[in-house]
């Protein structure tokens, strides 16, 4: 079933706060942070997450990583953890949790990731956490289910399903995708193909050029977890956090860095919530 992605098809279905809503209530989301020289892309996940309304969000790292962390957060909270079971215990009150932003291409991250699917939070799942299962696709999608989304540019969409997007096109192979996977898929690029494995599917066609920059990936990684979080349905959210990320981008124009992206969601946000 193919929807359009204009806001009409989903406005009404962002999260809004009411009179008597707590940071609790609007939902929690968790960020998997890499290494000490590797925190950048975590803390604009979170940032990006913040914005778009997720009342507590939190970044989990490495023990090294946190003294590098903690003087760049303020909203922001941060655990460490040393042990994919420590990252389980903590992430356990989350509601979803965003892995693979600068997580690093080792072990430690597939053991990461498989500690995350066994807590009740939906998953986000890009960039080093699609890599590394290139040569083993199937340990992956063994521990998703349908809440939980994939974010892969096409080169990342390559080495999990290859040769699809030759043999398919676009929109049939993310729809193919999200079937092997059981979870949403996220097709990036000019037109970004959402797909869920129920079959729905749309595509953005609002695309900006000025998203071609370092770490726009992982804002948008972030604003999908920030929604999800909210308990949006997954596809929904990712459909929405795509627009948003593409007018935020539209809006900005020439010279755009990734770090601008989050503070340009509460602007799309607002123009949407007035109609």
């Amino acid at each position: 079933m193919k929807f359009g992605n204009s806001p009409s098809e989903w406005r009404d279905l962002l999260p809004r706060p009411g009179a008597d809503t707590h940071k609790h209530v609007r939902g929690r989301l968790g960020v998997v942070s890499g290494d000490m020289l590797s925190t950048g892309a975590a803390r604009l996940a979170a940032r990006a997450g913040l914005r778009i309304g997720a009342g507590l969000v939190k970044v989990f790292c490495p023990p090294d990583a946190a003294p590098v962390l903690a003087p760049t957060l303020e909203a922001v909270m941060l655990a460490a953890f040393a042990t994919p079971d420590q990252l389980q215990a903590l992430a356990d009150p989350m509601d979803a949790v965003v892995i693979g932003p600068a997580a690093g291409l080792n072990d430690g991250t597939a053991l990461n990731l498989a500690a995350l699917a066994r807590t009740g939070a939906a998953l986000v799942v890009d960039a080093d956490a699609l890599t590394l299962f290139r040569d083993r696709p199937e340990q992956l999608f063994g521990w998703l289910d349908r809440d939980d989304v994939l974010t892969p540019h096409e080169g990342e969409f390559e080495r999990l399903f290859p040769g699809l997007l030759a043999d398919m096109g676009r929109e049939d192979a993310a729809q193919e995708a999200a079937r092997r996977a059981g979870a949403v898929v996220v097709l990036k690029g000019a037109a970004t193909v959402i797909a869920a494995p129920d079959g729905r599917l749309t595509v953005n066609e609002e695309g900006s050029p000025w998203l071609a920059t370092a770490g726009s990936g992982d804002v948008l990684s972030g604003m999908i977890g920030g929604l999800v979080a909210q308990h949006m349905d997954s596809f929904d959210a990712a459909r929405a956090a795509v627009w948003m990320h593409s007018e935020a981008a539209r809006r900005f124009g020439a010279g755009l860095i990734a770090e601008d992206l989050p503070q340009g969601i509460p602007a799309v946000l607002a123009a949407l919530h007035s109609g």
